[in-house]
Parts: C-alpha cells; sequence; structure tokens
C-alpha cells in the first residue's frame, strides 16, 4: 500500500521480479539491489522493526489461532505474513509464543 500510493512504477516493477523469486538469476538479484537503492537511502539511520500478533482460537470452527507479523524497514514494510496457525493451541500464551518463533525465523532469514 505505501509502495502503490507513492510509487507505481516501483509496484509494476517488483510484481514483474517476483516472478523469478524461486530461481533468481544474477540479473534479477541486480534489480532488487537497484530498487532497494531507490527505497532506502544509506545515511546510517534505518532500522528493522518487527511486529507481531495472534487471535487466540479465533476460527469458531476448528478453534485454531490466527497470526501474523510485519518487518518495518524506515517506515515502510518489507515483510509480512498472516495465516492460521498449524495446531490447535491451549493457551493464549502458546499462541503468542508460535507467532513469535515464526516471526523469528523470518528476522534470521532477513
Amino acid at each position: 500500500m505505501y509502495l502503490a500510493a507513492t510509487r507505481p512504477d516501483l509496484m509494476y516493477v517488483l510484481s514483474l521480479i517476483s516472478r523469478f523469486m524461486n530461481f533468481p538469476t544474477e540479473l534479477h538479484m541486480n534489480a532488487v539491489k537497484r530498487v532497494l537503492r531507490t527505497l532506502y537511502k544509506r545515511n546510517g539511520t534505518e532500522k528493522i522493526e518487527a511486529y507481531t500478533d495472534s487471535d487466540y482460537a479465533g476460527d469458531l470452527d476448528d478453534r485454531k489461532s490466527t497470526s501474523g507479523y510485519v518487518f518495518m524497514l524506515s517506515s515502510g514494510a518489507v515483510s509480512w505474513s498472516s495465516k492460521k496457525q498449524p495446531v490447535v493451541t491451549l493457551s493464549t500464551t502458546k499462541a503468542e509464543f508460535i507467532v513469535a518463533a515464526s516471526c523469528a525465523c523470518q528476522g534470521v532469514w532477513m
């Protein structure tokens, strides 16, 4: 949404590049680097922040929780996820732990 409102040309380029996420070539990686350079300046003040939340037993049919996280870099979302958890948890603490673990995995990957 942030990119779409400010730079529709970047949204088009990102949609083209995302088609090759499974098997990127050097050309694709160079294109991604160029896009990132236009989005984020190298002044050393950027910081990455992660936010998580879960909805304990939100689905009334199977009692599974929904979890989500978002990673923000310089006030722009760079990675996010929202999905139903694969297991039924017995407490809100366990539901929050599952989303925290998946967020940590994504953070390590990034």
